[in-house]
């Protein structure tokens, strides 16, 4: 899909560049992305010639190296997949585009995010892991000194046990012939992936939180279409099972009939409930705990934990964000409250802490941000997401962002309003003669094309209120999820990044896409409520989070031994309370 031309904007309005972009496809000669690196670069008179000089030995380089035809010149190597730049939408022809501002003179420079990160790295085998932040406004939130020193004795824990080494090894011929070891000095929790890419990140980190509290190494299990999205978190050791690892079909022995099952184990009577009858000589190798969209109350009770804690291998399968059942477990609660002062900041460390774009992903991510929103000084995120089980109409949605951007000041608001315009406004265009124009940058995420083509289209024709400088991107619009394809992954992970890297962001009600990025980014969203069917409207349109926390959207109905269904879990703790955009499920306050 082309841009649109854009109007020519009347006399004394805004300028407006809309961009939108392509996946897939490879750069293909337009000169997209070259018009648009070179289109607001002003020389002073005098440096002309040199000017002109360089661009010809420029054009001579990038010609001898095989750059032509559209391509970027980049520190890094080009990236596998990426998106596909478009040409501008078409303008006047001498714009005045606000100035570039310093390099990152907003962002945080603290490369180890307090500590957070680890310094035995080499930056250049992850370039994602100490630049991210240079992307983002300081973090509301600092890891607690009991985090970090946890953190770097977790590391050296997986140095010890992790592949490669003897007690791996060891561990490894124990599952392999069939044996619970009674004594083991490492024990592991394996994760499995399912669902999509934001179900992935939301159970993995929670499974990275379960192998903290019970000292286990988190090893992961990384199908074609996972491996190789995220840098290793953990220096001098991988966590990713090795190729000869014995078990080989996690799809078809991990399911909720596999007889490794806790669940199964306890309804067939293989383990009691009471672990003082339970010896780790007589258990099975391993353990699954089937933590799916269902759940009972076994694998949250002390007594089950305490049976689970005899087995050296425990392999998890889950799609949803459940650590918030941490913390309503006695056990772990003083260890959390060491861990975590803030209880809203939980994901937000563990993810800042775990998920690092690979190469081929920061190069797509780092290109995209420094070519359409690095010289915004506010860039504005938009998250829309339609589900199938709730086909909400495309009119009715964009009428629910707009209701959103109206009620809530998300947006910068135009003159007079148009055929669905944002705003409507009938204030006077402030004067913006004697002051420096804003610049704001409005990055949509979909997988649909619709809701950038209208907001567009808002202010490719009508000014705004001061006179702002306004972008319009969109990254991609693939129509379909497809989690099976490993490009379609690193476009997503890409675009979680480019939406954490917003200010302010606006995301779609029990979207684990949107969790990822406002979570990542520490920023409290604006969630686009589910309307009550697909015909009625959504009131409010939308509400701010009161915390960065992830939802957890299934939750157990009964809780160790209690009736099902007569407990809230939602009022059991002050920091576990119910969701702002799904009331049956639970997330995490301060």
């Amino acid at each position: 899909m082309d841009a649109a031309a854009t109007a020519p904007a009347p006399r004394g309005a805004h300028k407006v560049v809309a961009v939108g972009g392509e996946l897939g496809a490879a750069r293909n000669g337009d000169g997209g992305d070259k018009a648009w690196r070179w289109r607001a670069w002003r020389a002073p008179p005098r440096m002309e010639v040199v000017v002109a000089v360089f661009l010809v030995t420029l054009t001579l380089l990038v010609l001898g190296l095989g750059l032509g035809g559209g391509g970027s010149l980049s520190a890094f190597s080009s990236p596998k997949i990426e998106f596909a730049q478009k040409p501008a939408a078409s303008r006047d022809p001498n714009p005045a585009p606000p100035p570039v501002p310093t390099r990152h003179e907003h962002y945080d420079q603290d490369r180890l995010i307090g500590g957070l990160l680890s310094p035995a790295f080499d930056e250049q085998s992850c370039r994602s892991r100490y630049a991210s932040s240079l992307y983002r406004r300081p973090s509301p939130f600092r890891p607690s000194n009991y985090l970090v020193e946890r953190l770097r004795r977790y590391e050296a824990r997986h140095r010890r046990c992790g592949p490669g080494g003897p007690l791996f090894k060891e561990a490894v011929e124990h599952l392999r012939s069939g044996r619970n070891a009674a004594r083991s000095e490492c024990q592991y929790v394996v994760w499995t992936p399912f669902n999509g890419l934001g179900n992935r990140m939301l159970s993995l980190a929670s499974t990275f939180l379960y192998a903290l509290l019970t000292d286990r190494v988190l090893l992961v299990h990384a199908p074609q279409e996972f491996d190789g999205l995220f840098c290793e978190p953990f220096p001098g050791s991988s966590w990713t099972l090795p190729a000869d690892f014995p078990i080989t079909d996690f799809d078809g022995t991990f399911t909720m009939r596999s007889p490794t099952s806790y669940r199964n184990m306890r309804q067939a009577g293989a383990v009691s409930g009471d672990h003082r009858n339970v010896t780790a000589e007589r258990l099975p190798a391993y353990v699954f705990l089937d933590l799916i969209q269902s759940f009972t109350d076994a694998a949250f009770c002390e007594a089950d934990q305490r049976v689970l804690a005899k087995f050296n291998w425990m392999v998890i399968k889950s799609d949803v964000y459940f650590a918030p059942m941490f913390f309503l477990m006695p056990p772990y609660e003083r260890e959390l409250e060491r861990l975590f002062p803030e209880k809203a900041a939980v994901f937000h460390h563990l993810a800042r802490y775990l998920f690092h774009p690979s190469n081929d992903v920061w190069a797509i991510v780092q290109r995209y941000y420094e070519a359409n929103l690095a010289r915004a000084d506010e860039r504005v995120g938009l998250q829309v997401r339609v589900f199938p089980e709730m086909p909400v109409p495309s009119e009715n949605l964009y009428g629910q962002i707009v209701r959103c951007a109206e009620q809530e000041g998300l947006l910068p608001k135009v003159v007079q309003a148009g055929d669905g315009a944002v705003s409507n406004s009938s204030s006077a265009m402030a004067s913006s003669e004697s002051r420096k124009k804003k610049f704001t940058s409005i990055l949509v995420t979909s997988l649909f094309s619709e809701y950038y083509e209208r907001i567009r289209g808002v202010y490719d024709t009508n000014p705004t209120e001061t006179g702002e400088y306004v972008e319009v991107h969109q990254p991609s619009h693939e129509r379909e999820q497809r989690t099976e394809a490993l490009g379609h992954n690193q476009r997503a992970l890409a675009e979680i990044y480019l939406l954490s890297f917003c200010d302010r962001i606006v995301t779609s009600a029990v979207s684990t896409f949107g969790y990822i990025a406002h979570g990542l980014a520490g920023v409290r969203p604006w969630v686009l409520l589910r309307p009550p069917s697909p015909e009625a409207p959504a009131d409010p349109a939308c509400v701010q989070s009161k915390t960065v926390e992830p939802c957890f959207q299934a939750p157990p109905r009964g809780m160790c031994g209690t009736v099902q269904g007569g407990t809230d879990m939602g009022a059991l703790v002050p920091h576990v309370r119910h969701c702002e955009d799904f009331h049956r499920g639970l997330k995490l306050f301060s």
